[in-house]
């Protein structure tokens, strides 16, 4: 299951990706926002960031103007490792390398033929299971309450 989030930025490229995705056969659960109107993206990407971290969603996609707010707030759950993409060779990467389990990316950065194509990216390319990337994901992991 793939949670699904946005702003009033991202709204129209959220609901075209769920449509992409609901055609290929990928199941989303959508966590808004449902309209243009005004709101405020940390609620969103909390809502996707806790999904994923919980084990509710096997991965996410958040979306808002320029998928960095989107980012920092899912990034501040503890076991999300989100990523801003906005090229393939990033979504492959962040994939292979990081294990990131959400991705965000900017309506206002991006076209919707390119949004698709990294998401598509992003949700087929499997972590690399190679030592260094576990080794330093376990690095990224022991970060969390350090102060």
């Amino acid at each position: 299951m793939i949670g699904l989030g946005c702003d009033h930025g991202g709204y129209a490229l959220k609901e075209e990706l769920k449509r992409h995705l609901e055609e290929a056969g990928i199941a989303c659960m959508d966590f808004g926002c449902d309209s243009q109107e005004s709101v405020d993206y940390p609620v969103y990407a909390e809502k996707v960031a806790r999904a994923v971290a919980s084990g509710e969603c096997s991965e996410g996609i958040l979306i808002c103007g320029t998928g960095i707010g989107m980012c920092i707030a899912a990034n501040k759950i503890p076991g999300v490792r989100a990523a801003l993409c906005h090229d393939c060779f990033s979504a492959q990467a962040t994939k292979e390398h990081n294990n990131a389990n959400i991705l965000t990316m900017g309506a206002r950065v991006i076209g919707p033929g390119l949004a698709l194509k990294i998401a598509d990216t992003f949700l087929k390319t499997p972590f690399s299971q190679d030592e260094r990337h576990i080794r330093r994901i376990a690095m990224i992991d022991g970060l969390e309450g350090k102060e």
